[in-house]
């Protein structure tokens, strides 16, 4: 892998990264799923060296960064094996979110453990009836003199189980023109009639996922992100009237990092196939010595290359303050990720024939976990439709 593109910072950043990873590697999160445990160790080992908070205000104990950096955290744990899937919720969107629309009290309430590791934050956008259309969210949040009230219902929210609160996605109606419009509301684990079940997945991973119903949970008013009705000069510090800003201050890294997470995956699945086409003999040269075998991993290592170009320029964007500009290169690099990851996780095990389905090479298990980049956090075709309309000027279908 070139890292021409990168300072000498990120390039040892990525190698310390790498030497964490391969001490827990793939073994470890898979004993952690048939065990029904999550990867504490390595999320706390990954705290205390920085790594989590990379991203984050180094006044609030973070590293100072952004997506940058810490998409290379999430991508050499997953080429290792070990990927820590919470970091594209805790870090990267509730702590994205709330460094930069957060009053100073939510701002000194959450980061430094957001940071540290010792706290971690669930987010919860996708509704049972919505899908990937934002405008349909019904989870509803009304005033009740000094308090909200939130109503509604969530699904595949990640991790609830172990966050201390969760970041929710709600709308308000605004009381200038009746419509509604989205907010963000941080709600602890323990509020009254906040309610999760656990969605059974027949994916294999170490994060669980949750239904959440929020049967009229009250809360305080500085549970709102950025504090009350902000006005029109003051709606970079949050408020209700930012809603809509920090919804997609959350998006575009969450993108950024389901390309990292992707690019590790298909990279982790990539090296195994290398290495059994370097040593499977069955006649008289190594498998990989015929085409057949070696122009289709070259072709997927080609296709992981290029999403990580973009992954970078989505990661550069965003860091710099091009809202508009991430977010157009975000959502190409999670497609192109994702597409480059389901197509080596396929080669992959095709390499290996019938060891690429035993549970010795680690590899089956990845031919479901190698769709969710595809369907999460927006589908292919949702992100097709934003290209074809913002980027290439086409007319809506829907």
């Amino acid at each position: 892998m070139s890292t021409a593109l990168e300072t000498e910072e990120h390039q040892a950043l990525r190698a310390a990264v790498a030497a964490l990873g391969k001490r827990y590697g793939r073994d470890y999160m898979t004993s952690l799923v048939r065990e029904g445990e999550h990867p504490r160790e390595l999320w706390a080992e990954a705290a205390k060296l920085g790594y989590l908070g990379v991203n984050l205000p180094e006044e609030y104990g973070g590293g100072g960064g952004g997506m940058a950096e810490l998409s290379i955290v999430l991508e050499e744990l997953g080429a290792a094996g070990s990927p820590l899937l919470m970091m594209i919720v805790s870090p990267a969107i509730c702590g994205t979110v709330i460094a930069r629309f957060g009053t100073d009290a939510q701002k000194q309430r959450w980061l430094p453990g957001l940071a540290d590791g010792s706290i971690t934050m669930a987010f919860g956008i996708t509704e049972p009836d919505a899908g990937s259309n934002s405008h349909r969210i019904t989870t509803t949040a009304r005033r009740d003199g000094a308090e909200w009230v939130l109503t509604g219902r969530k699904v595949f929210v990640s991790g609830v189980d172990i966050a201390e609160a969760t970041l929710i996605v709600g709308r308000t109606e605004d009381a200038r023109s009746g419509k509604l419009k989205p907010c963000l509301f941080i709600v602890p684990r323990d509020a009254p009639g906040f309610q999760r079940s656990r969605i059974d997945m027949e994916l294999q991973a170490p994060e669980k996922q949750f239904e959440l119903v929020l049967d009229d949970v009250r809360l305080p008013a500085d549970a709102l992100v950025g504090g009350g009705t902000s006005r029109s000069s003051e709606v970079e510090s949050g408020g209700e009237d930012a809603g809509l800003l920090q919804l997609f201050a959350g998006l575009n890294p969450e993108r950024i990092m389901t390309a990292a997470f992707a690019l590790g995956m298909g990279r982790y699945a990539i090296a195994r196939a290398v290495d059994y086409a370097r040593t499977r003999q069955v006649w008289k040269d190594p498998i990989g010595a015929h085409q057949a075998i070696a122009h289709p991993l070259a072709q997927s290592h080609i296709e992981l290359e290029l999403a990580r170009l973009m992954m970078q320029k989505a990661a550069r964007l965003y860091d710099e303050g091009d809202d508009m500009g991430a977010g157009e290169a975000a959502n190409m690099a999670k497609y192109a990720a994702a597409e480059a990851c389901v197509k080596a996780v396929d080669q992959a095990v095709h390499t290996l024939g019938g060891n690429g389905l035993t549970r010795e090479y680690g590899l089956a298990s990845l031919v479901t976990a190698a769709r969710v980049a595809r369907i999460a956090p927006v589908s292919r075709e949702m992100i097709l439709n934003f290209v074809s309309h913002q980027s290439l000027g086409l007319p809506k279908s829907y």
